[in-house]
């Protein structure tokens, strides 16, 4: 599907457009003539075009859309969804920016520009699948747990609430993402249990070497190479957090002797990698790298044993 072009009138004859059942039809026809992008939330055109319409008029987003279906909308609510329509299908700005939130889960965050926007199979494995490679713990013993690359501090948020006892060190090298890190966390109340700080992986956090239990990162992981083939979409986010040298293993690379570091005798580092699970093994051939199973077979999230990581980096 090609982009639509900006002077194009998207709207020609939709006046006779009246209910919300109307401009969701024509929603997700405009969504797949334009050819957007849907992994950044929503699966689907229609999913996207539901929650968009029901975001903007102040209804339900988690479901029961259709009971509103027939009603008759406003001149003035119908004009607001034409500007998130044209924001959405002309100027491809992703659904979570135009509404200001994302959700993992159960979890809503703020978002903006100035971070990614949320998204992670680490809600798949916190905390169940990464218990047991951490011998003899249960959730409540786990005392302390780094979030490395932890943008606007979502995944930050899932580790304290599902380790009820533990602190977490949330690190980022953007200020601009720490200031969306601090609101999200304000906003659950965690202050006293998240800290956050300025640092290019834990080089600036002041924690004292085999002070973690849990590791977890989800760094930029995309090789600089596909800046170019990436949907427009994700273009709209920071480059710092998507992109990571020739490889995409930059950042990785300067984690894992840290997390050799920094880890527990019995700690784990948890690492999504996106589609680097050959490159991965292939520059650590040394490390005992095991791939977690996810829901859609991706098995993109691996765990090392901090044993393993300061065999190779002693």
């Amino acid at each position: 599907m090609k982009n639509l072009e900006k002077s194009e009138d998207i709207f020609a004859g939709t006046q006779v457009l009246v209910t919300l059942r109307d401009w969701t039809r024509f929603a997700v026809s405009l969504f797949s003539k334009s050819g957007l992008f849907f992994g950044q939330g929503m699966s689907t055109a229609y999913d996207e075009a539901v929650y968009l319409l029901c975001h903007t008029l102040g209804l339900p987003t988690d479901g029961g859309a259709e009971t509103f279906f027939d009603a008759k909308l406003t001149p003035n609510e119908i004009a607001e969804i034409k500007s998130v329509l044209t924001r959405r299908a002309l100027e491809r700005v992703p659904a979570a920016y135009i509404t200001r939130e994302a959700w993992l889960g159960n979890y809503r965050f703020y978002v903006d520009e100035r971070t990614i926007v949320p998204r992670s199979y680490f809600t798949e494995m916190i905390p169940e699948k990464m218990l047991p490679w951490i011998p003899g713990m249960d959730v409540e013993a786990v005392e302390r747990i780094a979030d490395v690359c932890t943008g606007g501090g979502s995944i930050a948020i899932l580790l304290a609430e599902a380790f009820p006892n533990a602190a977490v060190d949330a690190c980022d090298i953007s200020d601009a993402a720490l200031e969306v890190a601090r609101k999200n966390v304000s906003d659950y109340g965690l202050e006293n249990r998240i800290s956050l700080w300025k640092s290019d992986v834990l080089d600036g956090v002041p924690a004292e070497d085999a002070s973690y239990d849990i590791i977890v990162s989800n760094p930029p992981y995309e090789p600089e190479e596909l800046r170019a083939t990436l949907p427009e979409e994700f273009r709209k986010e920071p480059d710092n957090a998507l992109f990571s040298g020739a490889d995409g293993l930059d950042v990785i690379r300067r984690l894992l002797p840290q997390a050799a570091k920094k880890l527990k005798r019995n700690g784990a580092l948890f690492i999504e990698v996106g589609g680097l699970q050959d490159a991965l093994a292939e520059a650590f051939p040394q490390l005992e790298i095991s791939w977690l199973e996810t829901a859609d077979g991706s098995d993109c999230i691996c765990a090392i044993s901090a044993s393993s990581l300061r065999e190779v980096f002693a």
